[in-house]
């Protein structure tokens, strides 16, 4: 069979097209794989964003407590879970919570050690156990820690040890968090205030719903809780949808662990919280001041701190503290919104370890 010139270019001509053909569909299949990539990914994020209350609020209805609710024992504690209003014992000074539903209250003892043993191991074997060394270390030994903590830090659930500690910290251990709350002034005061105007001008009156009194030996300490003890309260969250939009902004916020709280705290002029311990020393307590009339404080491991309108306060509330409103009726109320930060020192591993093993009702 003869070949002629012109045939060969035809055939030629035809193969390269062939091949570009196939290149094409290659081409264009590998692009769609990509795509499909790319926005598995993006839902994967969407779904496992940074902020873990996205999207909570919605369905935790059951949780909610309405006005004559659960008492919270002490400004740094969070110690709120329940339906029954519980008093609070002054031994030696300090505050004690009695509800029979609060976390630090009934989990404590050679009980709760071996609980937390366990759900590390199950943590680790689901998991890993590598950087739990700390925890490991905390868990193992935790009894011995509690008990021989000195007065001045004595946290009453868990220690992690090997963390640094100091009463106060500056605004850059958590920088982030700390000017968008900053930032978030106007809008949380403004917030307040539309939950504040409910209520009552007298002592001994019925509250609003969402709002809580807690025992004080002088003056009034109210509470608006959105998340406590790591439960969101669902109602008082929708009635305050811009607070609740910062929280959900915050990269550090402790939002799936019984140590994670967020309110506004009122405390009336007069009040008095006495000196207490918070529960552990994986988180600092973060302070926005709202409104502060004169002769406010707060003293934390002996050192005092004075609130600012718009400003942060950083401490560990594991140290003893306690607060006070010395100010006449005039000046009106202390009001900050409080929430619970992670300290900066605890790392990734440890935050995601400490999130299963105290997760709310475990």
């Amino acid at each position: 069979m003869e070949w002629s010139l012109e045939r060969v270019r035809e055939m030629v001509a035809g193969g390269m097209q062939s091949m570009r053909e196939c290149e094409s569909s290659a081409f264009g299949t590998a692009m769609c794989l990509l795509l499909l990539f790319v926005w598995y990914c993006y839902r994967v994020g969407r779904e496992h964003s940074s902020s873990p209350l996205r999207g909570r609020y919605g369905t935790e209805t059951s949780h909610v407590v309405g006005g004559g609710g659960a008492l919270i024992s002490s400004e740094g504690g969070g110690r709120t879970k329940g339906r029954q209003v519980s008093t609070v014992e002054d031994q030696n000074g300090f505050a004690y919570c009695q509800s029979s539903e609060c976390f630090r209250c009934t989990n404590t003892g050679d009980g709760l050690n071996q609980r937390l043993y366990h759900s590390l191991q199950d943590y680790a074997k689901r998991y890993t156990w590598s950087g739990m060394g700390r925890v490991h270390k905390g868990v193992r030994e935790q009894g011995r820690y509690l008990t021989s903590r000195p007065t001045i830090q004595r946290p009453e659930v868990f220690f992690l040890p090997d963390l640094p500690s100091a009463p106060f910290f500056s605004r850059d251990a958590q920088k982030h968090d700390v000017e968008l709350l900053e930032r978030s002034f106007p809008a949380l005061l403004a917030e307040f205030e539309n939950i504040y105007s409910h209520l009552p001008a007298r002592s001994g009156s019925s509250l609003p719903p969402g709002w809580k009194s807690n025992n004080t030996p002088h003056g009034q300490w109210w509470t608006y809780y959105l998340v406590n003890q790591g439960t969101p309260l669902a109602l008082n969250a929708r009635r305050c949808p811009r607070a609740w939009r910062v929280l959900g902004q915050l990269r550090t916020f402790i939002a799936n662990n019984v140590f994670g709280n967020a309110c506004f705290s009122v405390l009336t002029p007069g009040a008095l919280i006495t000196e207490h311990y918070g529960p552990t020393n994986v988180r600092l307590r973060c302070h926005l001041g709202l409104r502060v009339p004169p002769a406010c404080e707060l003293v934390v491991g002996g050192e005092p701190q004075c609130w600012s309108e718009g400003s942060c306060l950083l401490f560990d509330d594991s140290f003893l503290h306690r607060a006070f409103h010395e100010g006449i009726a005039e000046d009106g109320p202390r009001v900050v919104f409080m929430v619970d930060l992670w300290h900066p020192n605890v790392a990734a591993a440890e935050r995601q370890a400490l999130d299963f093993i105290f997760t709310p009702g475990r």
